[in-house]
């Protein structure tokens, strides 16, 4: 099934591209707007983007076609941005961990414990004078930011044991998204960090190439993984939005009131899929559950203390994001973490650009 997805995803990719050299991008006089992703149909993600079609077609219906298309039917993350790119589609949902390989704007996100609780992370993620920096930092690249979409935290889950402490990841091969503060965040945990697309995640827990992954609640039901990892452990490391990218060329040939009404849209995919988001994550864990899956609820503590020299190490080496840093703890001051294990709770720590500069020269 793969591997007849695989070969579909090309096809797909190759006609896409004749399409767009051949200057047949439109139909019946309307320009088609194509956006893919990587997850179900059911997905918040592609709830929200089909709430995205049907604004557009309605609003704008005799000018644009969108259509959207989920589960790689266009193409791994990596290719569908690469896409994104040339202009062959038009948006795309790419992780965080891809986005820092064009703009290191975008590896304050990948920070483990960045923020102190979930409200202080979409106060962030709202915050326009915060983001925008981010947003627009891979424009030379040929692709925007036009919103963001909540990706839950972040917890192990693994195929024979339970993670109750940084200890217990000890010799686990664990899947991470493939960026280098998620290596060696893993190496600080003690486990063995096994880079891999999120495509290719369950076939190696079945196959126990790895011994489990980390991601949120929805990995276990919506794809699958549940099946094969009994085990989800709430240590709550990371939240890391995924986020929906524009072609430039695209966006900069909307007229104003076609860009003001595609803004509006735009908002639309963040209200709706944060809505759903909500409902997913309860629904995921009954689902799970009944798959066999337990959940156990960790001290987060000593999770937070073994990472948290990895602060200082990225912050050192990138001085562009200490601003946003900075930024980010005055969110954790308003917003603190709950008590117990339900929330995180992160020590507020302003740093200058001199101080991580000195901690680097150490």
């Amino acid at each position: 099934m793969h591997r007849i997805r695989k070969l579909l995803s090309i096809v797909c990719v190759f006609a896409l591209s004749m399409i767009v050299f051949s200057g047949c991008g439109t139909e019946s006089g309307k320009r088609i707007v194509r956006i893919g992703h990587n997850q179900s149909t059911s997905h918040p993600t592609h709830l929200g983007l089909v709430a995205f079609q049907d604004f557009i077609n309605e609003k704008l219906g005799d000018e644009f076609q969108v259509e959207v298309y989920p589960s790689e039917l266009l193409g791994s993350q990596n290719n569908m941005v690469q896409l994104t790119q040339t202009g062959a589609i038009d948006f795309c949902v790419a992780s965080n961990a891809i986005l820092d390989t064009f703009s290191k704007n975008y590896e304050i996100f990948n920070l483990p414990y960045l923020f102190s609780s979930t409200e202080s992370y979409h106060h962030v993620m709202d915050d326009k004078e915060v983001t925008s920096k981010i947003f627009d930092s891979t424009s030379q690249a040929g692709f925007t930011a036009v919103t963001w979409l909540d990706a839950g935290t972040r917890n192990f889950y693994t195929v024979s044991k339970f993670i109750e402490k940084p200890e217990d990841l000890k010799g686990l091969k664990i899947r991470v998204q493939q960026s280098p503060i998620n290596v060696r965040m893993m190496q600080l945990f003690g486990g063995s960090a096994t880079p891999m697309g999120f495509g290719e995640v369950y076939t190696a827990l079945q196959s126990k190439i790895i011994d489990g992954a980390e991601n949120n609640e929805l990995a276990l039901t919506d794809n699958g993984h549940g099946d094969v990892c009994k085990y989800y452990s709430y240590d709550m490391h990371q939240m890391i939005p995924d986020i929906l990218i524009g072609n430039n060329e695209f966006l900069n040939s909307l007229t104003d009131d076609q860009r003001a009404i595609f803004e509006e849209g735009f908002e639309l995919i963040n209200k709706v899929q944060r809505e759903e988001w909500e409902k997913g994550v309860e629904e995921a864990k009954k689902k799970a559950e009944a798959m066999g899956v337990e959940f156990i609820y960790s001290d987060i503590k000593p999770f937070e203390e073994v990472v948290k020299p990895l602060h200082e190490e990225i912050l050192s080496k990138n001085p562009a994001i200490v601003e946003t840093y900075n930024a980010i703890q005055e969110y954790n001051v308003l917003y603190p973490g709950k008590s117990g294990n339900t929330e995180t709770k992160v020590e507020n720590k302003e740093v200058s650009v001199s101080e991580v500069q000195e901690g680097d020269a150490e």
